[in-house]
């Protein structure tokens, strides 16, 4: 039987990556995205999958799409709570609410939606695998990026609660925590960043990789990888953990 798969934030960047690596072993994709013209884009490259269009911080846009997913499948066996934002840069006492509002309703009230759904259907099933994608700022602290940091810290809370919940149904829930990940949305931040410390982009990114152990930045494939192997056999017995996907990263702040 195929394996079934649904990824939220799954049109560009990690949950593309994601996608595509279970694509490689025939599994069925389901994707929603926020950001249309990447959701056309995805569409086009693999017509076969379920995709759409849908704000994972609207509970009726959320409802709507996996429930047509729901109606197709009849379950789901990995489900990836990753759609996420990196909210604004800036010491906190300059920070915008409605910002700070945005970054935590996109990372946390959007993994809820995500994992409540998918709690349900994977109880029916007694079996399923809950994948959040957290980061690095959710196990340590992140200098002039607090909500992102107080959002992926939050989801690390929910994963080990859930894992708690959803053990005894059979439901493996754990998180990932990618480190700096190469590609658009990290050329969004370091911009972000730069602007906010009063330093030039390649200084920002030069402070990234001086701050990790392997002296690297991370692709979304490696990423990708980490899912792909919890959700195989050899993870079977995983759930509860926090898995960094980073080179080691010893400090957000060098």
């Amino acid at each position: 039987m195929k394996r079934r798969v649904f990824v939220s934030g799954g049109a560009a960047g990690i949950g593309r990556a994601m996608a595509e690596r279970f694509l490689t072993d025939g599994a069925e994709i389901a994707i929603c995205d926020a950001d249309a013209s990447a959701v056309s884009d995805f569409q086009k490259t693999h017509p076969k999958a379920l995709c759409g269009v849908a704000d994972v911080t609207s509970e009726a846009e959320m409802q709507a799409f996996l429930g047509q997913v729901e109606s197709q499948w009849g379950g789901v066996d990995v489900v990836c709570a990753n759609a996420g934002t990196g909210g604004p840069a800036g010491a906190i006492e300059t920070l915008d609410y409605g910002e700070w509002q945005r970054c935590v309703a996109t990372n946390v009230h959007g993994t809820f939606l995500t994992c409540r759904w998918a709690a349900r259907v994977m109880k029916a099933e007694g079996a399923g695998l809950i994948a959040m994608t957290s980061s690095t700022a959710g196990i340590m602290g992140y200098p002039m990026r607090s909500p992102y940091a107080a959002a992926k810290w939050a989801i690390v809370g929910l994963m080990k609660t859930l894992a708690m919940e959803l053990g005894p149904h059979g439901i493996r829930v754990n998180a990932i925590c990618p480190g700096a990940v190469e590609g658009p949305r990290m050329d969004r931040i370091v911009a972000k960043e730069a602007v906010a410390r009063g330093l030039s982009e390649e200084d920002v990114r030069a402070l990234y990789v001086e701050g990790v152990s392997m002296k690297t930045w991370v692709s979304a494939e490696d990423v990708a990888n980490m899912v792909h192997f919890l959700a195989s056999d050899a993870g079977r017995r995983i759930s509860g953990q926090v898995l960094a996907v980073d080179g080691h990263t010893e400090t957000l702040a060098p």
